[in-house]
């Protein structure tokens, strides 16, 4: 296992859109503030992962929509367009819950409270894709050829590539802590 956050500052990581949207806060990152995505460009695997699993804590307040994406890459503005999001959203009025694959396999039962510390686990090997909260399996996703997708989500195909946080609105508020990756396998990026 390897620490993807410090504790302490944002080294090894890269908001796009609005920098002012994160922030460390007694060993947190917080997310809140205009939509904005904090990417990885870290050293760790090169930010670019194939098959890992990814664990971290997080904490909603009321209302907060958020999400975590893999197999991404930097863009400065806007939802990113590669890669899957994994939903936070405990009490969001928007159906797609915690743990969810956005806009893939949306779960509409919510697994955990706001207001309390959860852990949240992604695991990616081959073209299966697994989510947890709390130990409970919330998705246990398998990648088909050729996998149909709206317009909304047509870049939420299996490939490679980095992590990225999202600050949804100036509304929701998030925290993440104890951000560790491993990797399942070797690299395919080139």
């Amino acid at each position: 296992w390897v620490s993807l956050f410090d504790g302490s500052t944002l080294t090894g990581w890269k908001a796009a859109e609005s920098e002012n949207t994160f922030s460390v806060t007694n060993g947190e990152i917080v997310a809140r503030g205009p939509r904005a995505h904090l990417f990885y460009v870290g050293p760790v695997a090169s930010h670019d992962w194939k098959d890992f699993e990814l664990v971290l804590e997080v904490k909603t307040s009321r209302s907060a929509n958020s999400g975590v994406y893999f197999h991404t890459r930097f863009q400065e503005s806007g939802f990113p367009e590669t890669g899957y999001q994994v939903q936070i959203n405990n009490t969001n009025p928007y159906p797609s819950k915690t743990a969810s694959l956005y806009g893939v396999d949306d779960r509409l039962t919510v697994p955990v409270g706001d207001d309390v510390w959860f852990t949240l686990v992604i695991r990616v090997e081959g073209k299966r894709i697994i989510t947890k909260v709390n130990g409970q399996t919330i998705c246990d996703y398998l990648e088909p050829e050729n996998p149909p997708r709206k317009d909304e989500v047509k870049g939420s195909i299996l490939a490679h590539g980095t992590l990225a946080l999202q600050g949804h609105d100036k509304d929701s508020e998030v925290r993440f802590r104890n951000i560790r990756i491993r990797s399942l396998g070797a690299k395919t990026a080139p």
